[in-house]
């Protein structure tokens, strides 16, 4: 069957399939597919901008007059698209706040204009070449098919940030007191006398301060490996704020750990322990006798939202984690000195601040010391928090980051 649609009733039709986009991605698919927070913080920045807009000055440099989103786009690149600051998203979804609802449900397809007046900007959903217009001979015709099609969209929706740069940071570092880590079950005995262990060995552990190991269905059966912990020390005072345990591999609990009756020396009986027995399911790197157990944390469904920093943030860069070296790239990690106590959370954006050389002003008699501004280098954004410490991802730098480099609050 063949029906000529006109100009009103394909934007009918095209308002009918906004509605079942957005309610297929409330409905049809899982409640975790889409679940990005939107803060009342960021809500009033939003109706905020969409009263006035936003100034142009506020514009990236080479913002675009119109932008198709893409498969595989986030907020914080359509947002580096169109502001200077990536992190002020917030702006970008309240210059169209009338056609963009919730600004984690933008859809690949859907095609941003920027329109500048008076000195702001807004941005509006364009309309497709060939779907506005009231002259016949432009109107397409649509063939009607017996079929039906079904797709979830919530997991096509934009995120704010991919997070699969640091999925695996979730949960392999570890920050922890010195005292946590010594009193954790660890790893006494392999087969055969090995030193070095991999996928598929098997080996004996003890229990920690918390009690023996015991398979029991009621508590904990898996576990991550952790190397000897590493102390951070904080660049400017030199205390330490905490130990890094590395990430070795998992183990698997196969047997509790009890005790046997033994024959000692003098040949009268007597008890030993019977260490727990453990296999070894992955490994990242050798792990040998010695390392710390600790029990599999529950896998945790992290969404971010780059944000600024509620208040002033002064800090320094720790150490580049998994790395011998004391420089870091784009996407590498890093340990910060500030956490929980100074106000950080995942999805904190800060500046990276490149550290002013020190030269001497030659020109002058007296040839003074001069220190340099320190000039910013690029973005890093929170996700993982402890209380004194936090674990961050690099998100652009313009030059290499290097351990006791300053972070602070962006501007």
């Amino acid at each position: 069957m063949t029906i000529p649609l006109m100009a009103k009733s394909r934007m009918a039709i095209a308002a009918l399939i906004t509605l079942a986009t957005v309610c297929a991605s409330w409905f049809a698919a899982p409640a975790l597919a889409q679940t990005y927070p939107i803060t009342d913080a960021q809500k009033a920045t939003a109706n905020d901008v969409a009263q006035k807009g936003v100034a142009l000055a506020d514009l990236a440099d080479n913002a675009p007059d119109s932008y198709k989103i893409k498969s595989g786009d986030t907020l914080w690149d359509i947002s580096k698209l169109f502001l200077k600051s990536p992190w002020r998203w917030p702006e970008l979804w309240g210059m169209n706040l009338d056609e963009i609802k919730n600004p984690h449900r933008i859809y690949p397809g859907q095609i941003l204009v920027l329109v500048r007046s008076n000195g702001r900007a807004t941005l509006k959903v364009a309309v497709e070449a060939g779907m506005a217009g009231s002259d016949s001979a432009d109107i397409p015709t649509v063939h009607v098919l017996p079929q039906t099609r079904y797709e979830a969209l919530s997991d096509k929706a934009l995120t704010t940030l991919r997070s699969s740069v640091i999925e695996a940071f979730l949960t392999e570092p570890l920050i922890v007191t010195d005292a946590e880590f010594q009193s954790a079950a660890r790893i006494v005995s392999a087969q055969e006398g090995r030193v070095l262990l991999s996928r598929g060995d098997r080996a004996y552990a003890r229990g920690g301060d918390g009690g023996p190991l015991l398979d029991n269905q009621t508590k904990v059966k898996q576990f991550r490996v952790f190397r000897t912990a590493t102390p951070l020390k904080d660049p400017d005072t030199g205390a330490v704020l905490g130990f890094e345990a590395i990430y070795a591999g998992k183990a698997n609990l196969i047997r509790s750990e009890g005790s046997s009756t033994v024959t000692e020396e003098d040949g009268k009986p007597g008890n030993a322990i019977v260490p727990a027995t453990i296999d070894i399911v992955s490994a990242k790197e050798e792990i040998r006798v010695g390392d710390r157990l600790m029990p599999e944390p529950p896998r945790q469904l992290q969404t971010y939202t780059p944000r600024a920093p509620a208040g002033k943030v002064d800090g320094r860069i720790v150490s580049v984690y998994g790395s011998a070296v004391s420089n870091a790239a784009q996407n590498q990690v890093v340990v910060i000195n500030v956490g929980k106590l100074d106000g950080m959370e995942p999805g904190v954006v800060l500046s990276i601040l490149k550290n002013g050389a020190r030269v001497v002003d030659k020109e002058d008699n007296a040839k003074p010391l001069l220190k340099l501004p320190d000039e910013r280098n690029g973005l890093m954004m929170v996700f993982r928090p402890f209380d004194h410490l936090s674990y961050a991802l690099i998100l652009e730098i313009d030059d290499a980051v290097r351990v006791g480099d300053r972070v602070a609050s962006p501007r």
